[in-house]
């Protein structure tokens, strides 16, 4: 083989080395991005506290008027009984 026809040959291995060399840096940087995603994934939402919360705040708030809410419909019983017995009461006059 003539050293003519080994250029274009060393010339081809030159430029896959050096395509070789940019592939795996590119490698590299998808490899720490990825890193980067999954870090920023797995860790807790930091408002899922506050959510959380707020979740709990509204329940115990949903509890409270339940709760005034069957106060007020047993007064509220408790009130048309009285007007009904004062009324048989009355026609009974």
């Amino acid at each position: 083989m003539s050293s003519e026809q080994k250029k274009p040959a060393e010339s081809l291995v030159q430029e896959l080395l050096a395509e070789r060399r940019e592939l795996k840096v590119l490698l590299e940087r998808a490899r720490l991005d990825l890193a980067e995603a999954r870090e920023g994934a797995s860790g807790p939402n930091p408002r899922l506290k506050d959510m959380d919360d707020e979740i709990e705040r509204l329940r115990h708030q949903l509890a409270n008027a339940r709760a005034e809410a069957n106060v007020l419909r047993d007064e509220r019983d408790e009130l048309r009984a009285g007007i009904e017995k004062a009324l048989h009461m009355f026609d009974q006059e």
